[in-house]
């Protein structure tokens, strides 16, 4: 099809921004076409000089080719008095032209080929764009309306085929995302083996663009990938301020923050921009924390930058670079002051195309038809001129038959044969889609009537595989599979630098296996080390701490905070300190949770010991006491001091001394119900005959008066009916206790942090006051007793004993609760232990005593009349 619209391009419109002459230019040219659209015939005529292709070649089938033959071009003043004059390119760049020698290439071989296009010739139009986007645009259009100057007043449309079938390039981003757009709506294809921008896999915006070189969405995640490998947190970035730069490094920004990176500066420039904002760029890296630099840059910009990092010898930076400039042998070779030596990046697979590199070492300027670009290509690879002029005095005469086999430079370098390659796989996509169209078989059918979008569609659907094995097809967005190789640059001692593969990113793996570093070749890192840079903005938090970020700086600037008691982190890095179980506390370090200490009173430790020595104590002394009232039973003062009671009493007091034993050790479930049902018996049979001891004591004296009997009341057997009722009350109020709520061992984790305290709970509290309250009750009763007998005429009256060892009992007992309620842990079974021995002690002492007392050392008073207090001893 061919664009019926009229065409105004006006030439010094060269860069993608438009100050006022272009907006000039733009109005003219809408002008111009509202003239032209109102005439009364119906015109198609072309405005403007047409544009005539670098290199071409007839052909059955024309394939078109834009390349930018020269980096720069050379700015005219314009004066708007008359034409402007055509776009002067300088500054011609060898390297698109090995990118067009190896489009030659491939249209030759398959011209020379019987099983691909039989009988079908491909020709060739290809434009230099010189780096300039409107101008990319002229020869887009030049390139689907061809160059004739055609002037019809017919009444049929202005309407014709494409002077091209599929178009290759272009090599950067920017410019094909502008053409791409220009082309997109007529359908016609376009190949890049070089524009990487993510961007341009959107179908919507680029219908036709097609690229043989993976898309930036999965270099950019590789480069997060590989900086997250080598621990790199903290990292600069400089981009090129293009739809490459730009759009490459928001990817990565992105995949960077999904890993924990953070990006302390991002900074972006243009080749064209003026040295100060280089400089500034410059002394933003200098004035960094980070040692790693994410450089997502073109090649073109990276040889504006290394120029000025070399002047300022910015060196002892880790450079992570794109796959536009990491094996870059041009980029190598500029770096005299090693600054990028241990850089490392994702470049496209290493490949060969077997033939190319003689096909490209046989140019010829003498052979070819297009004698300019040839010639003034020869020139400056030889730094010579075909005619000798004044301005060239110093340089030799070229005479077209020199040896390229002979020059050493860029042209000559072989380093970019992968992208040769690209491009070398661009072309046979579109011939094997015209041999699908075409129905080639030995001959192919020459009536089928081309269309692009047909084309089109016939290269989305190819699968095939070059003569090297390479396989080429292309998925729903219009990318090839994204694999990529990692480079580490390592200096040699002769100075150059070589690229060595260290490993593979291949993402049709599973995420977890994309990235694999080769572990068998050790890398070089800058400044020709061998250790990994660190580039952190904080150190690593280690276990036992946890990150507290700084205020109003990024996710990983952080303070490394100990963990808290009873907290741990295990993990480095770790944002959270975790709360040890309950039954765990945190070690010194805060990085394990260990068993807390449990904590009982035990046999082992000191006071476990005294109070056992002190029970032991106090049971031997109750036996001995028992086996001399045992010895001396049928003397006066045992026998007056109710004999039955007073056995049956040191019986009670022995199981009181022992009873205290079971409050020590580990509480278990048994012990626990029987440390405090022991407890509250044996200590009510011990006041129940203490208590009947003094109501004894009061019934004697009452039988003494006269017209009393009271003793006739108070006999043996109610004596051992009164005891054995007052314990069966005890009893009966720990069997309800038992029954409804027991008392049952616990671990206490409240009253410590670091220790469990394994203690016996109550169980029913009313239980536990009941029984230690009647035991209150008879010891009160006990003691009003024996104080109203306190005064009775007999010599050895036990009331006075009775009354003092109560007193005691008492006191003991009272002091006894807010202790015990206070005391933690241990110390509260100390506390009952005491109360316990010291009341059993009193009752010891202040009763038995002074009876083995007389026994043993005043026998003379052991005597009826003396104790009858009816005299005493001589």
């Amino acid at each position: 099809m061919r664009c019926h619209s009229v065409i105004l391009v006006c030439p010094h419109s060269m860069t993608a921004k438009m100050r006022w002459p272009e907006q000039a230019c733009a109005v003219l040219q809408l002008l111009l076409f509202v003239s032209v659209s109102q005439t009364k015939e119906q015109l198609c005529i072309q405005i403007g000089d047409p544009e005539s292709p670098e290199l071409f070649k007839h052909g059955d089938i024309i394939l078109g080719g834009i390349f930018s033959f020269h980096s720069n071009w050379r700015n005219r003043q314009n004066t708007y008095k008359q034409k402007p004059l055509p776009l002067q390119c300088i500054s011609l760049n060898f390297r698109e032209f090995q990118f067009a020698q190896a489009m030659l290439f491939a249209i030759e071989e398959i011209n020379n080929s019987s099983d691909l296009l039989p009988g079908i010739s491909l020709g060739y139009n290809i434009y230099d764009t010189c780096s300039s986007i409107v101008r990319s645009l002229k020869v887009a259009l030049a390139l689907t309306n061809g160059n004739d100057m055609i002037s019809s007043a017919s009444e049929e449309p202005c309407t014709g085929a494409a002077q091209v079938q599929a178009i290759m390039g272009e090599t950067s981003s920017s410019p094909s995302t502008a053409t791409a757009t220009l082309i997109g709506p007529f359908h016609i294809p376009m190949i890049s083996h070089f524009s990487t921008c993510a961007c341009l896999s959107d179908k919507t915006k680029y219908p036709s663009f097609l690229r043989t070189i993976p898309s930036d969405y999965y270099q950019s995640r590789g480069l997060a990938q590989l900086v997250k490998h080598f621990g790199w947190t903290w990292v600069g970035a400089v981009r090129t301020n293009d739809d490459y730069g730009n759009n490459g490094m928001a990817t990565f920004t992105e995949a960077a923050q999904q890993l924990g990176i953070c990006l302390e500066y991002s900074v972006a420039f243009f080749r064209t921009d003026p040295i100060e904002k280089i400089l500034k760029i410059i002394n933003v890296i200098k004035s960094s924390t980070s040692k790693v630099i994410v450089a997502f840059l073109s090649h073109k910009d990276m040889d504006v930058l290394i120029h000025e990092l070399s002047n300022h010898n910015l060196s002892g930076y880790q450079w992570v670079g794109s796959e536009s400039w990491i094996f870059d042998s041009q980029i190598a070779a500029m770096d005299k002051n090693h600054v990028l030596d241990g850089a490392i990046g994702l470049s496209i697979p290493k490949a060969h195309v077997s033939g190319l590199r003689e096909f490209m070492f046989d140019v010829k300027p003498l052979n070819s038809s297009n004698t300019d670009l040839f010639t003034e290509f020869w020139e400056e690879l030889f730094s010579c001129k075909f005619k000798q002029s004044k301005s060239a005095e110093t340089l030799k005469v070229c005479t077209g038959h020199e040896d390229v086999h002979e020059v050493k430079n860029s042209f000559t370098d072989m380093s970019l044969m992968p992208i040769f390659n690209n491009v070398y796989k661009g072309v046979y996509a579109v011939a094997h889609a015209l041999h699908a169209v075409l129905r080639c078989n030995e001959t192919c059918d020459n009536n089928v009537q081309l269309d692009p979008f047909t084309i089109l569609q016939h290269i989305q659907k190819i699968h095939f595989r070059t003569k090297e094995g390479d396989e080429v097809y292309f998925n729903e967005k219009g990318d090839p599979a994204a694999k990529y190789e990692i480079i580490n640059w390592q200096p040699r001692e002769n100075g150059i630098v070589d690229f060595v593969t260290v490993g593979l990113y291949d993402t049709s793996l599973p995420s977890d296996q994309q990235l694999n570093l080769n572990l068998n070749k050790s890398l070089i890192w800058t400044q020709n080390s061998l250790q990994v840079p660190v580039s952190v903005c904080s150190e690593k938090c280690l276990p036992g701490t946890r990150k507290v970020l700084q205020k109003g700086k990024p996710v990983c600037c952080y303070d490394c905070i100990r963990c808290a008691e009873g907290e741990m982190s295990n993990i480095t890095d770790s944002t959270t300190c975790v709360r040890c179980p309950s039954e765990s506390w945190s070690n010194d370090r805060r990085d394990a949770c260990i068993q807390k200490e449990a904590v009982f009173l035990s046999y082992e430790e000191i006071m476990g010991a005294l109070l056992t020595a002190a029970s032991l104590f106090g049971t031997c002394i109750t036996t001995i006491v028992a086996v001399i009232f045992f010895k001396y039973r049928k003397t006066p003062l045992v026998r007056a001091n109710n004999a039955e009671l007073s056995f049956l009493l040191l019986f009670s007091l022995t199981l009181c001394f022992l009873c205290s034993l079971t409050f020590i050790g580990q509480p278990s479930e048994w012990s626990c119900k029987l440390r405090h049902t022991a407890f509250g018996i044996t200590f009510v049979l011990c006041i129940s005959c203490v208590l009947g001891k003094t109501i004894v004591v009061l019934m004697a004296f009452k039988a003494r008066l006269p017209g009393r009997n009271v003793m006739k009341w108070f006999g043996p057997t109610q004596q051992r009916l009164s005891v054995l009722g007052f314990t069966l009350i005890q009893v009966i109020i720990c069997i309800l206790w038992l029954t409804i709520s027991p008392p049952f061992p616990f671990k206490n984790f409240k009253e410590f942090k670091d220790k469990i305290i394994l203690e016996c709970a109550l169980g029913s509290a009313v239980g536990f006051w009941s029984v230690l309250g009647y035991i209150g009750l008879l010891a009160m009763l006990c003691f009003i007793f024996a104080f109203l007998a306190r005064k009775l005429p007999d010599n050895f009256n036990e009331a006075k004993f009775i009354t003092f060892s109560m007193l005691i009992f008492c006191a003991v007992w009272l002091t006894f609760i807010p202790a015990y309620v206070s005391s933690p842990g241990k110390f509260s079974v100390a506390v009952e232990i005491f109360a316990i021995l010291a009341s059993s002690f009193g009752l010891l002492i202040c009763i038995f005593i002074p009876k083995c007392y007389v026994i043993l050392l005043k026998p003379n008073q052991n005597t009826k009349k003396n104790i009858m207090g009816k005299g005493a001893p001589k």
